[in-house]
Order: C-alpha cells, then sequence, then structure tokens
C-alpha cells in the first residue's frame, strides 16, 4: 500500500535485517571479532575496500604527515565558495534530500531545486498556514531551513515535454540528485543509463530509503522508519514503556552524508572527465549511528534496551523539574570529579544524604540511581532553573537548562557563534533559520538568498533551455507552473 513501515529492531536482530544481508552491508572488521558496516555510499556500483585496522588506545607510533595545502584555484577571489561554477539539478524532496543538496548550495554551487506542479515538495504541506490563505504552501518550516541559497523551477516529469525539458537542463548540470524510491526516476526514463547518454560528465547522486537493489528496494522510508529497523527506536524512551521514534535526526545525517559522497563524485569527474553513479542510502547512513548496541550485542550478548533519560556510562544524569511552571534542568555527571563538585553543593544546600560513600563511584551512583535522583529532584524544586544551571556549570558539571525548540534562537552561544541568519522572503517575511553548523574564516555569512517559492524560477532558468512559446505552451498544459494544480 506504500506506507512506510518497518521492524523495530534491536542491538541482537539489526546485523541480520534482510535488506542488509542482501545487499552485504555488514562485513567482516579486520580482527575478525565484529561485523560493522561499511561506508554508507557506492560509486558506480563499488562498495569500497574492507574495513582497515582501528589503532589501539592512544594511537600508534608512526609519524603521520600531511601534504601541503594549497589553493585549487589560485586565481579565485577572497571569499570565493569552493563549488562555485557547479550546477546541480536537486530532484529531491522532505527533509534528507534537500539538506544534502543545501550543503552544496551553502558552499557556493547553484542548486535548482525541481518540483512540479502536480506533485511540490510534500514537505511544503507541513505548513504553519492553514489552507484559507493564500499560497499556504509556501509556509513550510523544514522547506525554509533547507532551501535557503537555490532557485526553484517546476517541470512534471511525467510528460514527454517535461522529461524532454529536464534532459535539456541536465546538459547543462554537473549533478543530479534524487531522492525517489528507485523505480521513479526509470519510469520517467530518467535512470543513470539515460542521464549517461544524455550528459557523459554528469554525477548522478541517487538517495534511495534502501539502496537500488534488494528485496526492499521499492519501498519507501523515512527517518521515522529508519530509527525503527537501525535500533535507535528500541533504545528510546523508558524501561517500563514501549519504543519511541526519536523522529527525525536520520534525516540530516544521510543529508550530510550524500553531501560528502556528490563531494567525491565531483572529485572524481574531474580528474577522469566521466560522470560517475553516486549511491548514498539512508538506511545505511542511519545505522552507522547505531553501531554501539550492535557491537555491544555482539562483544558481550547483552542487548541494549530502554533507560530514559540515563546513561550506561553517566550517573547521575536526567531531566530534574526546577520551581515555577515547567521548568527543568538536564545533567550529566561522567565522572567522579563532577560528582564530588555536585555532591558539594548538595550537601552545602542541607542535602547530607549525598555524603553516602555507596555514591562515591560510578558504579554505586548507577545501582542507587533512584535514590540519587530523588536527592536532585528535591534540590532542584526548590530552584530556578537558569540560576541552578549557572552555578552547576561554574562547579565543573555539565548541566543545561531544558528549554522550548521556539526558544533556541536566543540561545547566546548559537547567536554569538551566528548560526541563525534572517531570511528575507517575499511571502513569510523576515525569520531566523540556522545555516551551516560550522564556519570558513573567509565567509561572513552562508545565506545569499531565500528559499524559492514554487516555480520562482521557470522563465530565468528554463527560459536557457526552451524558448518564450514553449514555456507558454508548457505553462498552459500544466507541465510548468507557480501553483499546485488545482489550488
Amino acid at each position: 500500500f506504500r506506507v512506510p513501515a518497518g521492524p523495530v529492531l534491536n542491538g541482537a536482530t539489526v546485523a541480520d535485517f534482510e535488506q542488509f544481508s542482501a545487499r552485504q552491508v555488514f562485513v567482516p572488521s579486520a580482527s575478525g571479532r565484529l561485523r560493522q558496516p561499511r561506508r554508507p555510499y557506492r560509486f558506480d556500483g563499488d562498495s569500497g575496500p574492507v574495513p582497515g585496522v582501528v589503532p589501539p588506545p592512544g594511537g600508534t607510533d608512526a609519524p603521520i604527515t600531511w601534504p601541503a595545502r594549497v589553493r585549487a584555484d589560485p586565481s579565485a577571489a577572497p571569499g570565493a565558495l569552493p563549488l562555485e561554477g557547479v550546477r546541480i539539478l536537486d530532484c529531491t524532496a522532505w527533509w534528507a534530500g534537500p539538506a544534502s543538496t543545501h550543503v552544496l548550495a551553502c558552499l557556493g554551487a547553484e542548486v535548482i531545486k525541481i518540483e512540479s506542479t502536480t506533485r511540490p515538495d510534500l514537505m511544503r504541506y507541513a505548513s504553519v498556514r492553514p489552507p484559507t490563505v493564500d499560497r499556504w504552501w509556501e509556509w513550510g518550516p523544514i522547506v525554509h531551513g533547507t532551501n535557503t541559497n537555490k532557485r526553484g523551477v517546476t517541470i512534471d516529469l511525467s510528460t514527454i515535454d517535461g522529461v524532454s525539458l529536464f534532459e535539456r537542463l541536465a546538459t547543462t548540470a554537473d549533478v543530479v540528485v534524487e531522492n525517489y524510491t528507485p523505480r521513479v526516476m526509470d519510469q520517467f526514463g530518467l535512470g543513470w543509463d539515460r542521464l549517461h547518454i544524455v550528459n557523459p560528465s554528469l554525477v548522478y547522486v541517487r538517495m534511495p530509503a534502501f539502496g537500488v537493489d534488494g528485496p526492499w528496494r521499492d519501498r519507501t522510508g523515512f527517518a521515522q522508519t529508519m530509527e525503527s529497523i537501525t535500533g535507535l527506536a528500541w533504545q528510546t524512551g523508558f524501561a517500563d514503556g514501549p519504543p519511541v521514534l526519536v523522529r527525525g535526526a536520520c534525516d540530516p545525517l544521510a543529508g550530510l552524508h550524500a553531501a560528502f559522497a556528490t563531494l567525491t563524485g565531483l572529485r572524481q569527474r574531474d580528474a577522469t572527465g566521466v560522470g560517475m553513479l553516486v549511491e548514498a542510502t539512508m538506511i545505511e547512513a542511519a545505522v552507522g549511528t547505531a553501531v554501539e548496541a550492535i557491537f555491544e550485542h555482539q562483544l558481550t550478548g547483552t542487548v541494549l534496551d530502554r533507560i530514559g533519560n540515563r546513561s550506561y556510562s553517566a550517573a547521575p544524569q536526567g531531566a530534574y523539574q526546577c520551581a515555577g511552571t515547567d521548568s527543568w534542568l538536564a545533567l550529566s555527571v561522567t565522572d567522579d570529579a563532577q560528582w564530588s563538585a555536585l555532591r558539594t553543593m548538595l550537601i552545602r544546600d542541607g542535602t547530607t544524604a549525598a555524603a553516602d560513600a555507596r555514591f562515591d563511584n560510578v558504579a554505586g551512583r548507577r545501582a542507587a540511581h533512584d535514590e540519587v535522583d530523588a536527592l536532585i529532584i528535591n534540590w532542584a524544586a526548590e530552584r530556578d532553573a537558569a540560576p541552578a544551571v549557572d552555578a552547576l556549570v561554574a562547579a565543573g558539571v555539565p548541566a543545561a537548562i531544558v528549554i522550548a525548540a521556539r526558544d533556541i534562537v536566543h540561545n547566546p552561544q548559537l547567536c554569538a557563534r551566528g548560526l541563525f541568519e534572517t531570511e528575507h522572503h517575499p511571502v513569510t517575511g523576515d525569520a531566523q533559520v540556522p545555516m551551516m553548523p560550522f564556519r570558513f574564516a573567509s565567509i561572513d555569512r552562508w545565506l545569499r538568498s531565500a528559499s524559492p517559492t514554487l516555480g520562482q524560477h521557470n522563465r530565468e532558468i528554463l527560459g536557457v533551455v526552451a524558448s518564450a512559446a514553449e514555456l507558454d505552451q508548457l505553462e498552459d498544459s500544466g507541465a510548468i507552473g507557480e501553483r499546485p494544480r488545482g489550488l
């Protein structure tokens, strides 16, 4: 029925998931003690070398030498972005795909977001405005968060004219990225075999949920499906409750892997002059975040289960309610020195039971976590969160206020770092959006243009490969346009 679904697996069962087995995702480690995931992308079908030996703790004695760093283009102007001059056709939707091409757009590539009036990026419909508001589909928050610095066109690829127009546009591009199920682009007649003929130097990046082959090839999947299959959901939740979906973390992770794979494909293309097929599979990127539980079971036979806000290594760890309405702090004590600092604060403020010798080491604190929690709960309930956190941090205890998502834009550290930049959008106005979580010394800001409205740049971009008369005809037929069909 095309409903995204998957089993909830755990550390004991993930590695034997039938899609992983069919695609040989898990390979022997160099030591032979473990099965570990291979890299989550393939180039022209090559899964890459087998994993190497992990260095021992403390590294190796062999000296590491790095080649001298030189500018790739000595003539480039100061502040030039590394992907300037690269054109990418972005046939992605939802979150993982647009997040991937967003990184490339921020690095300077000309990214053209391709939608259709019959099927826009459905993330547009996750809007904060009701359908009674004109152009309500332009108010999707994640659309704004992952599509700045791009331009947008609409092409109906289910039509002969649309496919012809896309192929002409592909002759001008360096990269095509898509994250449909594999059958979709093949049904359009725009698979690798065809596009490689249309443009032999094209790098074609595919981001299917489960891969271009295997028994799960044509199944749809989202982050929540990945969280279930890879064991992340199994470990999320309280001990006496069901598995809980993390809800989304796998999307940007898969996106960043695909961006890296795209850069690798471009580098190879530049070296050989020949394009290549790049496959960056979402489920294989996701499983890399879940290997702790998989390795734990292989090495010890233990299945890591749900333990709420607690940790298998830190103790105490949790979220504790403070004075006021729905006010909380979180802390995580990772070593005995941090516990000593916390214990001193608790005893000073009258919680003398914190001096119990059973709490002297992490094993004892984990065994008596309920008792330790009770002490912190009573202490926190009498204090406002902000000064309590300031005191904890000053004492060397890792702690933070638990805040609502709406308040993140006011975080002083993130503001000082410039993570949020102002988008000036023709429909939604000015708003703060998060940009890249890294900085270049030569770049003051990443945001150069607002996320495009549906079909905003049809005439500007498509007019290079089609006449005005042809575009008029395509617009009349609905093959291109600036509003979803029927709205």
